[in-house]
C-alpha cells in the first residue's frame, strides 16, 4: 500500500472516530502532497510522500521552539500533536551507531578524502536517510568526518 493511499485510509478512520487534530493534520499532509505534485509536475510516489511530511514535521518543530519561546505553551502543545500524528507515517528514524556506519560506508564506498568529496557522500545518503535522519545533521557529521 502506498504512503498516499495509507493516508487517505487514515483520513477516513479520523473522520468515523471525529478525531479532529488528527484528520485535521491529514488533510494538511494530503493537501501538501497535492500541491507539491502539481509544483514538481510529477507523481505522487512514496518518495515525495516522504519528503512532504518530513518536511512538514521539520516546520513543525521549528514552530514549537518558536512558541515556547514567546510564551505561547497552548501553541506549542498544538504543534507537538501534530508532530506526533505526522511521525505515525514516517518510518522509524535511524539510530546514532546506524547514521554513523551509513557514512563510514558511503565515503569508503566513494572514496571521499576531502571536503570536495561531501557531495559524492550526500548523493548516496540522501535517499536512504530521507526520512529517517535530519539530513541537516548528517551533513554536519559527513563534513566532520571528511576534516578529521
Amino acid at each position: 500500500m502506498s504512503l498516499l493511499s495509507q493516508l487517505k485510509d487514515e483520513m477516513k478512520i479520523a473522520m468515523r472516530a471525529k478525531d479532529k487534530l488528527r484528520l485535521g493534520v491529514i488533510r494538511m499532509a494530503i493537501s501538501a502532497v497535492k500541491q507539491a505534485e502539481i509544483d514538481h509536475d510529477t507523481k505522487a510516489t512514496d518518495e515525495n510522500v516522504l519528503a512532504v511530511l518530513t518536511k512538514m514535521v521539520k516546520q513543525r518543530k521549528e514552530s514549537i521552539k518558536m512558541f515556547a519561546d514567546g510564551g505561547r505553551d497552548e501553541l506549542a502543545a498544538k504543534e507537538a500533536a501534530e508532530v506526533e500524528a505526522l511521525n505515525t507515517f514516517l518510518p522509524q528514524p535511524f539510530t546514532a551507531d546506524e547514521i554513523n556506519d551509513l557514512i563510514n560506508k558511503a565515503i569508503t564506498e566513494t572514496g571521499a578524502a576531502s571536503m570536495a568529496d561531501m557531495g559524492k557522500v550526500m548523493a548516496i545518503l540522501k535517499p536512504i536517510m530521507q526520512g529517517k535522519a535530519d539530513l541537516g545533521a548528517v551533513s554536519g557529521q559527513v563534513r566532520n568526518t571528511l576534516n578529521s
